[in-house]
């Protein structure tokens, strides 16, 4: 226990100002992800997705962020996995990306909605071949016999779909996280990090406040 708390790192490579800071979230996420693509960050888009079921009771897992503009943050799942179910059940989520190589989180809390079957026609379609066959050979979050079972199962699938193309399924698309908080976090150092907090107004704008560490 002892190593374990003594494991710590001092931040201290940025700063982040209200005055440095820009007056719109999506513009200053859009700042911060090219400066993070520029770092070249291994898997740069992972973030963080929690959820929780009507009764209150969270989960959280690593996702990957496939699209933003404007309107919000986008990710593809299988809609009868376990997060697919709670987001039925309760269509609010959080995100967090950690970005430890520039010393920053960027935490979103939102509402989540389901996006069109063109768009999610559109992404599956990128996708190789063999992340398509996936999501049709993967029963995600239910309990199944064992390894074999899963890989007899995409061999099956994949004679089936030979020389055919492979559709998107109907339980697999995407969602997209519309913010109504986002908080920029930057490292400093002694703990005393610069926290910077956007929350949607009813008339549409974002106050910009700063939070303690």
């Amino acid at each position: 226990m002892d190593a374990i708390a003594n494991i710590r790192k001092e931040y201290k490579l940025q700063t982040l100002s209200e005055t440095d800071s820009l007056k719109d979230p999506f513009a200053q996420f859009r700042k911060w992800w090219q400066e993070a693509l520029a770092s070249n960050i291994e898997e740069v888009n992972a973030m963080t997705l929690a959820t929780s079921s009507s009764d209150g009771i969270p989960s959280a897992r690593i996702v990957l962020l496939k699209g933003f503009d404007d309107v919000g943050f986008k990710f593809f799942t299988n809609y009868n996995s376990f997060k697919g179910q709670q987001l039925i059940e309760n269509p609010r989520a959080c995100v967090v990306f950690f970005w430890k190589e520039l010393e920053r989180q960027i935490r979103i809390t939102g509402l989540i909605d389901r996006l069109s079957e063109e768009e999610s026609d559109e992404y599956f379609n990128s996708r190789p071949e063999g992340s398509r066959v996936g999501a049709w050979a993967s029963p995600q979050s239910q309990v199944i016999p064992g390894r074999t079972w899963l890989e007899d199962n995409e061999k099956k699938l994949r004679e089936q779909f030979k020389n055919k193309p492979v559709q998107r399924p109907s339980f697999w698309g995407g969602y997209i996280l519309r913010p109504i908080s986002i908080e920029f976090w930057q490292g400093r150092t002694n703990r005393l990090h610069d926290r910077l907090l956007y929350s949607l107004q009813n008339d549409g704008l974002w106050l910009i406040e700063r939070l303690a560490p």
